[in-house]
C-alpha cells in the first residue's frame, strides 16, 4: 500500500504578515474556533472534521497536532516567503478505523492584502486490501472533501479573526 494524497487551496483576502503571525502564535486555536471542536491541548486538539456527502453532513472527532512551525525566506511559486506548519491528525476514537494525515500547511502572499493557504497531505486508508478498495471507491473523494473543508474553515477563520 502507498500513501494517497490530498491537496487543496484556499484564498484569504488579509495580509500574509498577519496571517504569519496569527499562525505562528496560535495555529492551535484558529484550528479549534475553526472548526466544532472540544478541549485544546498544549499542541494539539480536538475537533469535529466534517463533509458533506449526498447532503449529508458526516462528522468525525479527530486531534490535530502541529509537529513544526518553519519561516521560510523562499517560497514556493512567486512569493519570497512563506510559513510552513507540519500537522498531523487522526480520529480521536476507533483511530484504526480511520486514516491518519500527515500535512503540511502552507501560507504564502499572492499579493500585499492576499495570502494563499495551501494544505497537502498524504494518509494510508485502514484496513489493508479491504480499505484499499474503499478509498478508491469514495474514500479519497471524502478524505479530499474533508481536508478542503477543513482549509475553508481555516480562511474564514482568519479572515473574521483578523477583520
Amino acid at each position: 500500500m502507498s500513501a494517497h494524497v490530498i491537496h487543496c487551496y484556499e484564498y484569504v483576502n488579509r495580509p500574509f504578515e498577519r496571517i504569519s503571525e496569527a499562525l505562528t502564535l496560535g495555529a492551535v486555536g484558529i484550528f479549534q474556533r475553526a472548526t466544532t471542536s472540544a478541549v485544546a491541548r498544549a499542541t494539539s486538539l480536538t475537533s469535529k472534521m466534517k463533509v458533506t456527502l449526498a447532503g449529508l453532513e458526516i462528522g468525525k472527532n479527530v486531534i490535530i497536532k502541529v509537529t513544526h512551525v518553519d519561516r521560510k525566506t523562499t517560497a514556493p511559486r512567486l512569493a519570497d516567503e512563506a510559513i510552513e506548519l507540519e500537522l498531523q491528525w487522526e480520529a480521536e476514537t476507533n483511530a484504526a478505523l480511520f486514516p491518519a494525515m500527515h500535512a503540511t500547511l502552507r501560507a504564502y502572499p499572492l499579493s500585499s492584502e492576499e495570502t494563499q493557504l495551501e494544505l497537502t497531505g498524504t494518509y494510508d486508508p485502514p484496513g489493508g486490501v479491504l480499505g484499499e478498495v474503499a478509498d478508491r471507491v469514495f474514500g479519497h473523494r471524502v478524505a479530499q472533501a474533508t481536508a478542503h473543508r477543513f482549509l475553508e474553515d481555516v480562511a474564514s477563520r482568519l479572515s473574521e479573526e483578523l477583520a
